[in-house]
């Protein structure tokens, strides 16, 4: 989702903007759009049944019913509400510490001295797009084109080519203020985005701070370092990115915004919000509806079945997806026959291949800031006459720093540019045996397949079209988090043996499991020392190294550092029903359907078969748009 410069600046910025943040829930005035409020008042049937509510779902529903012919229903887990913490954009940070979100906890980590780690994941119409970080961001070409890559036997269009006319689909690209584009030298191309076909902005704050500018180009003395003119060009380097913002009401810019809010009052657009999907009902092996519990029931036993005329949808995430195919019996049959629940289709990927972002802490300090570069945003809590200036500005027409999210200029850099041995750790990783580092009993098709991963990341190793290091530029006297862009490790998300109907599921990261990651996180920390120590550009600025401090020195020092530091997830998990054929421990096909199963499909991040080198929600939107597509060719095609 997103980071900020240090923890500390985090609570202290939460602390600041969230003073008057209070909650509002508007299911007033609702009665008359497609809410629907009681389990009674829905249809007995619809053409599609969609299992949640947030970025795929919503994106997924809203172009299905813009033929008005088609009916679809959106079941969610979470409350359909408007809230401070999810539109306010400044900092960025309030959904984090919203009640939209579910309440799970990961297994203890054992390469991270046992720690747990928060699961979090959007709980609200709107999803996740709700409560993340704002950060508008792309991945590389090669990071789409590797996903194709895994259909050996035919040409896919599951590529940068294939995918970019629906990342342009996805948002409306909306032209930062000239003057400020002007004073910060930005850099966009719109050619790159789209205009007007989305209720999706992609937007910009009114205000940059001068050191931004200043700090993307200390990156110019590194040798290798591109820029590209814009974020979603396809390729790494430095560079500026849009934020997920109405330009016009200076509000977060998200799924029930976008695919709701005005789409509800279409007639067949049906949405039930605060119910629990239970399972996918199926008859043989064919999907026929949806069984839940309804807003207001607590008891396993009164639950609701929804008929599906022509397909169920799952759209619920990356933690949630393989979860409900497990508890319908779609999974690994060791899995479900633990669980005693009977196995329709043994499925093995269904859970497995877990990915998410690892970030770790890597604080300095300028001492020394030039006054270019003032005011910066430590002036946020530091200058009392910028504070009352600065919301001054917002509260009389919505401009200056508040309208500043997390920022929107970062490092997204190739691992030959941060590492001198790049060409070693990838001849490793090609070399390694990819299933020792798999889960115990892991199914042969799921280690095949990340084998096959394994293999391409480490081609993508050696060369400079995938970005592996990822870092953010805050304009200001300190820098924090970095960000491991395609972990080697593997996870699962299972259902719980003893309790699967229990609400959450058995998460298990498994960060570090794969001892290759520790070497490239150790030299992600050092390029990031070397950047701002032992970089000319920024002697005079009179750096200091806060953490991980210099009594890091070896490589046994910084993998203790590591062990003892890393979260294990940025909050993007993907890859859970991958997209990859069946024999490589795929769960979907090309067009998203699962294996094995009729008039079933996933739609959401949890199909990624790799992660991309970037923050996951505009690539969900993209999937999204595109997976409309494919459902209403084939609708189309079905009607003649």
């Amino acid at each position: 989702m997103g980071y900020f410069t240090t923890l500390a600046t985090a609570v202290a910025w939460t602390t600041l903007l969230t003073a008057n943040v209070c909650h509002a829930y508007h299911h007033a005035g609702l009665a008359a759009s497609s809410i629907i409020a009681r389990a009674q008042d829905l249809l007995p049937s619809y053409d599609y049944i969609i299992i949640g509510g947030g970025t795929a779902g919503l994106t997924v529903a809203d172009r299905l019913t813009e033929d008005p012919q088609t009916t679809v229903l959106v079941i969610e887990y979470g409350p359909l509400a408007s809230s401070s913490a999810i539109t306010t954009v400044s900092g960025g940070f309030y959904g984090l510490s919203s009640p939209y979100l579910y309440d799970i906890m990961s297994v203890p980590q054992l390469n991270l001295g046992n720690r747990t780690t928060a699961v979090m994941a959007g709980k609200i119409v709107g999803g996740s797009s709700a409560v993340n970080a704002m950060m508008t961001v792309r991945g590389t070409a090669q990071d789409y084109d590797r996903w194709g890559s895994f259909f050996p036997n035919k040409t896919s269009d599951w590529t940068w080519d294939g995918l970019l006319p629906y990342f342009k689909k996805a948002l409306t690209f909306a032209e930062p203020d000239p003057a400020v584009k002007e004073s910060a030298k930005m850099t966009y191309n719109t050619t790159f985005w789209g205009k007007g076909s989305s209720g999706v902005y992609a937007g910009w704050p009114s205000f940059q701070y001068p050191g931004t500018t200043a700090q993307m180009d200390l990156y110019k003395h590194i040798p290798g370092v591109e820029f590209p003119g814009d974020s979603g060009a396809g390729r790494p380097g430095v560079y500026w990115f849009p934020t997920f913002m109405d330009p016009n009401r200076v509000e977060r810019s998200y799924a029930r915004t976008g695919h709701y809010d005005d789409q509800k009052k279409r007639s067949n657009y049906h949405l039930i919000a605060d119910s629990r999907v239970t399972k996918i009902v199926l008859n043989g092996t064919t999907a026929t509806g949806v069984a839940f519990i309804p807003a207001g029931s607590k008891q396993y036993t009164n639950t609701t079945t929804v008929t599906a005329r022509k397909e169920v949808i799952l759209a619920a995430g990356g933690i949630h997806s393989p979860y409900l195919l497990q508890l319908s019996g779609i999974g690994p049959q060791r899995v479900l026959t633990e669980a005693k629940i009977e196995t329709v289709v043994d499925l093995p990927g269904v859970g497995q291949n877990f990915q998410d972002h690892p970030m770790l802490m890597a604080t300095y300090q300028y001492r020394s800031l030039p006054s270019s570069w003032k005011p910066s945003p430590e002036y946020m809590f530091s200058n009392s006459t910028f504070q009352s200036w600065a919301t001054t500005l917002f509260n009389t027409n919505r401009t200056g720093p508040l309208s500043i999210a997390t920022g929107n200029a970062a490092a997204w850099l190739p691992f030959p540019v941060i590492s001198p041995r790049s060409r070693s750790i990838s001849s490793l990783l090609t070399s390694q045996n990819h299933s020792a580092h798999l889960p115990p009993n892991t199914h042969p098709t799921v280690a095949a397949g990340y084998a096959a991963q394994m293999l391409s990341l480490a081609t993508a190793l050696r060369q400079n079209n995938t970005a592996f290091y990822n870092a953010v530029i805050t304009g200001g006297a300190s820098t924090g988090l970095i960000v491991d862009l395609h972990p080697l490790s593997r996870g699962t998300v299972n259902i719980d043996p003893q309790d699967p109907l229990a609400k959450t599921p058995v998460v298990d990261y498994r960060a570090l499991n794969n001892p290759l990651d520790v070497s490239i996180m150790t030299d992600i920390l050092r390029f990031t020392r070397n950047f701002h120590i032992n970089n000319t550009a920024t002697a005079q600025l009179r750096p200091v190294e806060i953490i991980p401090g210099q009594d890091v020195q070896t490589d046994q020092d910084f993998a203790d550092y590591i062990a003892e530091s890393t979260s294990p997830s940025e909050f993007h998990p993907v890859g859970t029903c991958a997209m990859m054929p069946r024999e490589l421990g795929g769960v979907v096909d090309e067009e998203l359907k699962v294996y094995g199963v009729n008039r079933l499909r996933v739609v959401d991040a949890s199909i990624m078969s790799t992660l991309p080198g970037g923050n996951t929600c505009q690539t969900v939107y993209a999937v999204a748009e595109k997976a409309a597509d494919l459902i209403g060719y084939g609708a189309k095609l079905k009607r003649g």
